[in-house]
């Protein structure tokens, strides 16, 4: 399958000149002159995990592209940043400032960001504003309409909270869900009695918990940093929600007697009919997919299945929906609402998503039977195809002379 671009058209490693940290900041593509990516941070973050990252962000813009839709937001290119750095370190935070400050002018200029692995919205904007940024996705403003209406709006859409959890922290796990919730019906398996097993209980994997139970679905196992929590008979998932640290750690002392405590890698193993990564990349390997028994792995985190894990995955009859569709909503409801295609509403927002994400996983598991192929394979034809009609629609760098973010031309890309 032909990659998006050949090489990534930006790619950087910055070292830290206090700590001798590194960090990476990857523009795989740009679209009208801005890209979009969150920025993580991990111990063990290399340039090579920001290079694959970046381009699945090509590949997750590109898979929202409708050429037909009246829609506002046109998607962008593609981007990621990472630090190499425990964001548990007390020299974390000061670590996250200076990098933010060094590459100020991309940000500024043709880099969107947000919370990604480690860090949080709120950790992130505080260190923007540190770091002499007006936001962290103010590279996008020159193509809104009406900038401070627009700032207005993403602003509400981040003060709305259901359930004690921000409308930001939901709407990713809500497309996580849809897309799993989209597998089991064009299966024609119902959702009750249907069991997940999930690593990772933070943003993402908490709030995929929550739609799925939600769902009629049962939790049956939930991994965080301290090991698995299971219970055949199903978890309380709000209980353990509200037991979370701010990393997504469980506080053991909120569990029912009859929930069990096991190995961190026992998630893998359990008796699920659905598989969800939803913690950190390259979690199963050739050699622990071995436990795996679900039917369906859906990637909820970015890149958690390596590749030569999937194929064995594959060869075993297990079908894996890949990360550039499940996981692509929180990005794609960032620029819904600040383009202004919906509106700062948790309703609102919840039904767009999932009609979103039902529609685009139907479109992947229909190219993928129809070429034989993974749902993988399918997604990267599907955004193979859209990639250079968004190319000579709106042009890599810009807009030509005389034209608006409304009125884009043929670009000059």
């Amino acid at each position: 399958m032909p990659s998006p671009s050949p090489a990534p058209l930006i790619s950087l490693t910055w070292t830290d000149h206090v700590t001798g940290t590194e960090g990476y900041l990857v523009v795989d593509r740009l679209v009208r002159g801005v890209s979009s990516g969150g920025l993580r941070m991990r111990k063990g973050c290399t340039l090579a995990e920001v290079t694959g990252l970046a381009r699945g962000m090509t590949m997750k813009e590109a898979l929202h592209f409708d050429a037909d839709s009246p829609a506002r937001y046109i998607p962008l290119g593609g981007a990621k940043g990472g630090i190499d750095c425990d964001p548990r370190d007390p020299a974390a935070y000061g670590v996250l400032v200076r990098f933010l400050r060094a590459v100020r002018p991309y940000v500024e200029n043709v880099w969107t960001t947000g919370e990604d692995l480690g860090l949080g919205q709120d950790v992130v904007d505080r260190a923007a504003e540190e770091a002499g940024l007006v936001s962290t996705v103010q590279a996008v403003y020159p193509l809104l309409e009406d900038e401070q209406e627009a700032r207005r709006r993403l602003a509400d859409a981040f003060a709305v909270t259901v359930g004690g959890i921000g409308l930001d922290e939901l709407v990713g796990g809500c497309g996580v869900a849809e897309s799993a919730l989209a597998a089991l019906d064009r299966a024609g398996v119902a959702h009750s009695g249907t069991r997940v097993s999930l690593q990772g209980l933070g943003t993402m994997g908490g709030a995929t918990a929550r739609f799925l139970s939600d769902a009629g679905l049962s939790i049956v196992a939930v991994a965080d940093v301290k090991g698995t929590i299971a219970n055949p008979a199903g978890l309380d998932v709000e209980a353990l929600l509200a037991a979370r640290d701010a990393h997504g750690a469980v506080d053991r002392g909120a569990l029912r007697a009859e929930d069990q405590e096991l190995p961190g890698d026992a998630w893998l193993g359990t008796d699920a009919e659905i598989l969800v990564p939803a913690a950190v990349s390259y979690a199963v390997d050739a050699v622990n997919q071995a436990a795996i028994r679900a039917r369906w792995v859906v990637e909820a985190a970015n890149m958690p299945v390596l590749p030569e894990a999937e194929a064995l995955l594959v060869g075993r009859g297990i079908t894996v929906l890949p990360d550039v569709v499940v996981n692509s909503a929180t990005n794609a409801w960032w620029w819904w609402t600040l383009f202004g295609d919906i509106g700062p509403d948790a309703e609102e927002a919840f039904r767009h998503t999932r009609r979103s994400m039902r529609a685009l996983v139907d479109r992947v598991l229909e190219r993928a039977a129809a070429d034989g192929c993974t749902p993988r394979a399918a997604a990267h034809a599907l955004a193979a195809d859209r990639l250079p009609v968004m190319a000579e629609r709106f042009g890599w760098y810009g807009q030509p002379l005389g034209r608006t973010a409304r009125d884009p031309g043929r670009g000059v890309g």
